[in-house]
């Protein structure tokens, strides 16, 4: 069928044009949990890609349209896939800031129990530390120590207290750790 014909991807299939790994992908019907930090860096992302990025492609394929036969014109024709490009992934992050809720960890100061924006530091079976926050999907970073929210561990965590040991489904396997501390504090960017 002629792709003229076809309805555009939304929802999971538009998650999935992005290349989105199924962790980061928020489960249906829930909101888009979010740190002011990680609001702000979306907006930044669709503002450069609306003011900056796609003015400029759209000036080379202008000039590239003007140069004459388009079928053989480099500039012309990866120039409008860029702008294919460029325009779902401003699709993306609009539905995204759409569901967004944005939470201030900092807001949360006194409680006790792990809940969105939580610096959790645990210990595993093998008595080794780490320390993990419960940020947004769109702000995963495993490497910062920063995890989803619908990852399996911060699920596991979420309502635990200092001292409780909770389980939870890894790659691995099924895994033990024990909370340590929990702290609310803002997210450095």
């Amino acid at each position: 069928m002629n792709k003229a014909f076809t309805k555009e991807a939304d929802g999971e299939e538009a998650e999935q044009e992005q290349g989105l790994d199924p962790s980061f992908r928020l489960p249906p019907g829930t909101r888009n949990y979010i740190t002011p930090g990680g609001h702000a860096r979306i907006l930044a992302e669709v503002d450069h890609l609306l003011r900056i990025e796609r003015p400029q492609l759209v000036g080379v394929v202008q000039w590239a349209a003007s140069n004459g036969d388009r079928s053989e014109n480099a500039d012309y024709i990866y120039g409008k896939r860029r702008l294919r490009e460029i325009d779902r992934r401003i699709r993306f992050l609009t539905k995204r800031l759409d569901l967004a809720e944005v939470v201030d960890p900092a807001g949360r100061q006194g409680t006790e129990q792990v809940f969105f924006g939580a610096t959790v530091s645990i210990a595993d079976e093998e008595g080794q530390e780490q320390t993990y926050q419960i940020v947004g999907v769109d702000e995963t970073d495993f490497a910062r120590g920063r995890i989803s929210w619908v990852s399996p561990l911060a699920r596991a965590l979420l309502k635990a207290r200092e001292g409780d040991t909770v389980r939870f489904q890894s790659p691995a396997g099924i895994r033990e750790v024990e909370v340590l501390a929990v702290a609310y504090v803002a997210i450095e960017e």
